[in-house]
């Protein structure tokens, strides 16, 4: 496989020099001795303005002879080059792709919406030239079948798959560096360097986004729930041992149930609780 090689062309405005020349031996041949000989000249001169070109900065020009590829010029300037010479303009600027939302399933079959953000620039102009028609489309196209693969490699969270540590809104480190990988393997042929790829959307497809939202909501109260038990049943705990300690009353089973029970109703329900005053006994 060929890869970029550099090609030395000469300056444009020497060669400017020599076409003022031309242009003016043409004039005065045909002025002082009517020769047409020197009209000959003409087919020069138009050879020779066929000849220039700019390469503008981090820009190319990739050099093709008959069909031969004999190189790229990268230094940004003014030049002459074999007229004969086809010329091809490559941009070597970084570039910004944002690609569509598109609606994948991943790895446990939820259809999600996601889209990629990815920064490249041209490596080696030979490669995006000559081994893939039209290399921004081909950027395009292998970006979008390297995001598909990616979703379908990793869940979009752990609810339905407790054992996967790894999920695309929870490794996002993770995730994108293998996103870059797979891009930076795929477009290794257009001669395309990856400088950044990360994911830029990411969420459930709008069929199911209720849902999972509900189920969001439930998995959050259900923590709450137990962070909230928890805590009540040291705070009766506590409360128990130090009155039991201080000689305050002293409970027996029944007792000790009931002041339990009335205690969590009051730590762990979702409304105030009102207080009922109770003018005789406990057992009242």
């Amino acid at each position: 496989m060929t890869n970029e090689k550099s090609i030395t062309v000469f300056s444009g405005y020497i060669m400017l020099v020599v076409l003022a020349a031309l242009i003016a031996t043409m004039i005065g041949g045909l002025a002082y001795t009517s020769n047409p000989l020197f009209l000959i000249l003409a087919v020069a001169i138009l050879l020779v303005i066929r000849g220039f070109f700019i390469v503008n900065p981090n820009g190319s020009k990739v050099l093709v002879l008959f069909g031969a590829y004999v190189g790229t010029v990268r230094e940004n300037g003014f030049f002459w080059a074999n007229p004969f010479y086809s010329r091809q303009r490559i941009s070597l600027r970084a570039r910004n792709f944002d690609s569509e939302r598109v609606k994948v399933n991943d790895k446990i079959g939820n259809p999600i919406l996601i889209n990629v953000i990815l920064v490249w620039q041209v490596d080696d102009t030979y490669k995006a030239a000559f081994d893939v028609d039209h290399y921004e489309e081909f950027v395009r196209v292998q970006t979008d079948a390297a995001v598909r693969k990616l979703a379908g490699s990793y869940p979009y969270d752990n609810f339905d798959d407790d054992q996967a540590e790894l999920t695309l809104r929870s490794g996002m480190d993770e995730v994108n560096e293998a996103l870059e990988n797979e891009i930076t393997e795929r477009l290794d042929i257009a001669g395309i360097r990856v400088m950044e790829a990360r994911i830029g959307y990411l969420a459930y497809a709008p069929e199911i986004a209720s849902a999972m939202l509900k189920r969001q909501q439930a998995v959050a109260i259900v923590a709450a729930r137990k962070k909230i038990v928890e805590g009540a049943v040291g705070m009766v705990e506590d409360a128990l041992n130090q009155l039991s300690a201080d000689g305050i009353i002293d409970f027996d089973d029944d007792k000790k149930a009931s002041m339990v029970s009335n205690l969590m109703v009051v730590l762990c329900g979702d409304k105030e609780a009102i207080p009922v005053v109770n003018a005789g006994t406990l057992n009242a």
